[in-house]
């Protein structure tokens, strides 16, 4: 993820701005770390250069699943 991107970025909750924290970047971009709302607190990932800005609840049963196998 590019770290401007962020500027632009909202919380899907409640539209408030996202703050940055990296854990981890290379020289164009951030890598691992994690976006936090700067109004409801929730925190959405950053796995791979890719922010998972899905709902909490959905977040969370996609992991589930993941974790499952995937149902098959």
């Amino acid at each position: 993820m590019q770290r401007q991107l962020v500027e632009i970025l909202a919380c899907p909750l409640c539209k408030a701005p996202l703050t940055l924290a990296v854990t981890r970047e290379d020289a164009t971009e951030v890598l691992e770390g994690s976006l936090t709302c700067t109004a409801c607190a929730e925190v959405y990932p950053i796995i791979e250069g890719i922010p998972n800005l899905l709902p909490p609840d959905l977040r969370r049963a996609m992991e589930q699943e993941a974790t499952r196998g995937g149902g098959h």
